[in-house]
């Protein structure tokens, strides 16, 4: 099953004294790109959130939230910048001595400047934090995965009616091209009767200049390959790996058979066709972007 590069996952869990909540979401991108947000002192877990969620998403532009709350007191500490707090007061008594102004210095006024005081808490388990977050990530992934698929199988049914659409005119061409032959012959041999007036016109000459022309304005092996690579197509949205960069690679392939046909091409209709064929591969390059 195919899946697209958009989706959206979230999560949350009370565990072992800890808050966690994870948010997935992710866009289009060419490969895979990757970025998380943690709470303020768990940084450790961002290298192990990005190799997870590569283990499990091929393609695109990746964000990950992970908030995580203490949900009991834990000992901590409060510590002070001494030599911060040393330059506040000096700063302050310059101040006042200065503009004479009144001496209110006191610890409250220091106090005001939060930057003098740090927070340490007790160190944590890096291993244990990361297990719990893990186990709310993949419920969050679970859910992501879930609507890149849900969204990948929409893609999946739009690419094959157009596929169907194009292989439909690929028939209407094949009928057409032999019959273009005949009708130049026609018109060769009319051109030629008009030309020589009383004098009938050398059949196998007509003949000749007819296979020169259809020589010309051969487009089999061209659908050949445009049906080979429907085929194709058809294989890689059976599977279940990511087929992304393999669909744009076809699609291109198949853009190019098209353009050739519409190179040979000196009949008005097929030329309509071949614009309607263009038309409905641009539509599902448009959409192939969007798949993992």
């Amino acid at each position: 099953m195919i899946k697209s590069m958009t989706g959206y996952g979230r999560a949350e869990s009370d565990a072992e004294g800890r808050g966690i909540l994870v948010e997935i979401k992710s866009v289009n991108h060419r490969y895979f790109e990757f970025s998380s947000r943690t709470t303020r002192g768990y940084n450790f877990l961002d290298e192990k959130l990005k190799s997870y969620v590569q283990s499990k998403v091929s393609r695109g532009k990746v964000d990950v939230f992970v908030t995580i709350e203490a949900l009991e007191d834990a000992a901590a500490e409060v510590k002070i910048n001494h030599s911060l707090a040393d330059g506040y007061v000096k700063a302050l008594r310059e101040l006042r001595d200065t503009y004479g102004l009144q001496d209110d210095i006191s610890v409250s006024t220091v106090a005001r400047y939060g930057d003098i005081f740090s927070i340490h808490k007790g160190e944590e388990d890096e291993d244990q934090v990361w297990e719990q977050v893990r186990s709310v990530l993949d419920r969050a992934l679970e859910k992501f995965i879930q609507m890149r698929s849900v969204e990948g199988e929409r893609l999946k049914s739009d690419i094959e009616s157009r596929a169907q659409t194009i292989l439909a005119i690929v028939e209407k061409v094949e009928e057409r091209s032999p019959q273009t032959v005949i009708e130049y012959q026609e018109r060769l041999r009319s051109k030629l009767n008009e030309v020589l007036a009383d004098t009938t016109a050398d059949e196998q000459r007509i003949l000749t200049e007819a296979a020169i022309f259809a020589d010309k304005v051969a487009v089999a092996e061209e659908t050949v390959r445009l049906r080979s690579h429907f085929q194709q197509l058809e294989q890689m949205l059976q599977s279940d790996e990511a087929i992304g960069r393999k669909l744009d690679f076809i699609v291109q392939e198949m853009n190019r058979e098209v353009n050739t046909i519409g190179s040979k091409a000196v009949d008005a209709e097929i030329a309509h066709m071949v614009v309607d064929m263009k038309a409905e591969i641009e539509k599902i390059r448009e959409q192939i972007q969007n798949v993992e």
